[in-house]
């Protein structure tokens, strides 16, 4: 499923072509170090072609059975990219909901770039989806990324000890909600 959202300053875009493959590697070489107070450790494999390409095959499968929509993240007429977006374990029928995630190019943020995706991915979800919750798990001293979903009017709903291993440790996570008002 080929998917693309644009928005005034972004192109959202699904990678189905696996030639896009040195693009997404690039992101994460260029990332890496930014990106480890946020994810979990990685091995030096993760940062090879061969990789990226399997991750991506991986993603692609998740899509096609419905279950993952992920967008990457770039500037109308730039090949570069600076970011993905995620809705993942989408579960449908009387729970309709799933998990959000999301990464940005750590030369990119405060530009409002995120919170332009973000929109676009939960306007998707809400609209097209029909989902009725969507779920983002925030380390308490993430505060940028705080920033982001409470403006697009996520809330907490408590924390949740040590819910992820965030580079090689244990990290609480606040369990933040936004639900879809549209469905009751």
């Amino acid at each position: 499923m080929e998917m693309e959202l644009q928005t005034s300053r972004l192109r959202l875009f699904t990678v189905d072509d696996l030639t896009l493959t040195p693009l997404v590697l690039e992101y994460f070489k260029r990332n890496q170090a930014f990106l480890s107070a946020w994810e979990v450790a990685r091995e030096d494999s993760f940062y090879t072609l061969q990789a990226q390409q399997d991750l991506l095959i991986n993603d692609m499968n998740y899509a096609a059975s419905g279950q993952l929509v992920k967008l990457w993240l770039s500037r109308p007429g730039e090949e570069r990219i600076i970011g993905s977006v995620a809705l993942s374990n989408i579960v449908y029928g009387a729970f309709l909901s799933c998990h959000l995630g999301y990464r940005l190019d750590g030369a990119e943020e405060g530009k409002g770039y995120m919170t332009e995706a973000l929109q676009a991915l939960i306007g998707y979800a809400f609209q097209e989806l029909k989902l009725h919750r969507i779920e983002a798990n925030i380390m308490p001293h993430n505060a940028a990324s705080f920033r982001v979903v409470e403006k697009l009017g996520f809330s907490s709903e408590g924390l949740a000890r040590k819910y992820l291993k965030i580079n090689g440790k244990w990290e609480d996570h606040v369990h933040m909600v936004l639900l879809n008002e549209a469905i009751e």
